[in-house]
């Protein structure tokens, strides 16, 4: 996999960037702005995303100082920076492989919260095995014609445009013919339907694209291509969905035009100031504020003192430290011009495993309550009425839904599968898919 880390060895120590970035936010940051004019501020001094390259509206920071950065704005009192798909997987593929151009427009928007997106990549015949899409993206002139079907569209629904990778070329081998697109979510062809999890939410999607259209020049590096981007889109992925991956500058409030918050008062959505980062939206919040919440459950309920609940408890605080670890030492390879090769991937493992341990955790915790769950966002006073327990919803909502980690970003077998062949060198499962046309495979069944 192609490392497409920002140059970060220039960028000064920690604390020389946390002293300049609270130097900005004590001249920049006013509570009386409002959410689009705040973003706009944040967004173009670098500090809504300083893990991208200076010439892509960041600062070259590591990962783990664009985290220290993104808690001080918090700690600030300072409403952070748009999350989403964009800020996380977007604008950094757009900043390795998109002309100058391409990122004054795309990441601009993404930066500042005017746009937000989402991922069309999987198809109900390609998710384990990507490179088997068969959305076809036909070219017509200066535009290309795309029809087909995507699912697991995270939040698909308040999308403004979608990282769209589509079959350009059916006769050669299928990681050779597929282009990514920077696609308008917003125009005719496109039906968005939700699909319901087991948690009651609704936050993935199917997309049916239907003689919908995406101009030439909002191909993401080259036309047949689009398998090196998409590697670096899962790359961005995997860490940051991976266990020491920082909170994505998730916040209360959301990009683009659908939520249309970008009118409102930036001060109503911002933190309190604590001293105590908060943890962000998603998977990754979770893996920073779930370990502290079980502990005080545990504490409060009396399941503190069964030896198993605690060794427990701290054997999820060592994977979060592993994680955070690894991050650093990731950091200090790379100023030293080196790299760890399948670090994404290792944590991406890695989050899947603390995911499980909150899940079986939080049941253990909470005890026979843990069968009540708010289905409905109505259902919730009821139940803590019922248990006189507030957290307990986000215990149960958490473990529905841990089953969801190791499967998208890429399964844990795909995670192994490449930790083996491309880290360690182990052979792949004899195929021909490398050599024979896409058209002369034999399709899912």
């Amino acid at each position: 996999m192609t490392d497409t880390s920002t140059d970060q060895s220039d960028a000064g120590t920690s604390d020389e960037i946390l002293e300049e970035l609270q130097a900005w936010l004590d001249q920049n940051w006013d509570p009386e702005l409002t959410v689009g004019e705040w973003w706009e501020r944040l967004g173009l001094s670098g500090w809504a995303a300083p893990g991208l390259p200076t010439h892509a509206y960041g600062k070259g920071l590591s990962r783990n100082d664009s985290v220290r950065a993104q808690a001080a704005i918090a700690e600030h009192g300072a409403l952070g920076a748009p999350g989403g798909l964009g800020l996380l997987l977007a604008a950094p593929t757009i900043a390795t492989h998109g002309t100058q151009a391409q990122i004054d427009h795309y990441v601009r928007r993404i930066v500042t919260g005017v746009d937000a997106w989402c991922q069309l990549f999987s198809e109900p015949g390609a998710g384990s095995d990507l490179a088997g899409l068969t959305t076809r993206a036909v070219e017509d002139g200066d535009e290309y014609v795309v029809n087909g079907q995507k699912v697991w569209t995270s939040l698909g629904h308040t999308a403004d445009m979608g990282m769209l990778i589509a079959r350009t070329d059916p006769d050669v081998p299928k990681h050779q013919g597929i282009t990514w697109f920077a696609f308008d979510m917003h125009q005719p062809g496109v039906e968005v339907r939700g699909l319901k999890e087991m948690t009651g939410h609704a936050m993935f999607n199917e997309v049916f694209l239907t003689d919908a259209h995406v101009r030439a020049d909002a191909i993401i590096g080259d036309r047949n291509n689009g398998w090196a981007v998409t590697n670096t889109t899962l790359m961005h992925e995997r860490a940051g969905l991976g266990s020491g991956g920082g909170s994505g500058a998730a916040t209360s409030v959301s990009p683009g035009s659908v939520a249309d918050q970008l009118g409102a008062r930036a001060g109503d959505f911002a933190p309190k100031k604590s001293g105590a980062r908060k943890g962000g939206g998603g998977a990754i919040g979770m893996l920073g504020s779930m370990p502290k919440m079980l502990q005080d459950l545990a504490r409060s309920n009396g399941a503190l003192d069964d030896p198993t609940v605690r060794q427990d408890l701290v054997r999820l605080h060592t994977l979060g430290e592993l994680g955070r670890y690894n991050n650093l030492r990731l950091k200090a390879a790379k100023q030293a011009g080196g790299d760890i090769p399948g670090m994404p991937n290792i944590s991406k493992l890695a989050m899947s495993d603390m995911m499980r341990l909150i899940r079986d955790l939080g049941l253990r915790i909470v005890g026979p309550a843990g069968t009540l769950h708010a289905y409905e966002d109505a259902d919730k006073a009821a139940i803590e009425d019922a248990t006189g327990n507030p957290f307990l919803n986000l215990v149960t909502w958490v473990s529905l839904w841990a089953q969801g980690p190791s499967i998208y970003g890429g399964t844990d077998q795909i995670q192994r599968n490449i930790i083996g062949e491309r880290v360690l060198g182990l052979p792949k499962e004899p195929n021909n898919d490398k050599t024979l046309p896409f058209s002369e495979l034999p399709k899912n069944a």
